[in-house]
């Protein structure tokens, strides 16, 4: 779960500095966080569960 989470807030920050980088405006910036967001989630979900069935969880 705390690697969801952790997924979910480097998603966002990246997601945000890319934004900010292409020159984009305050809603550019938000939806590239949550999109990002919401990728570094669900790529984290998958990982999760990978490690819980090696038994590393």
């Amino acid at each position: 779960m705390l690697y969801v989470l952790l997924g979910t807030v480097v998603g966002a920050v990246v997601g945000g500095f890319r934004a900010r980088a292409r020159g984009g405006n305050g809603f550019d910036i938000a939806q590239y966080a949550a999109v990002h967001a919401l990728i570094g989630g669900v790529l984290m979900v998958f990982v999760t569960i990978w490690l819980l069935r090696q038994g590393a969880g």
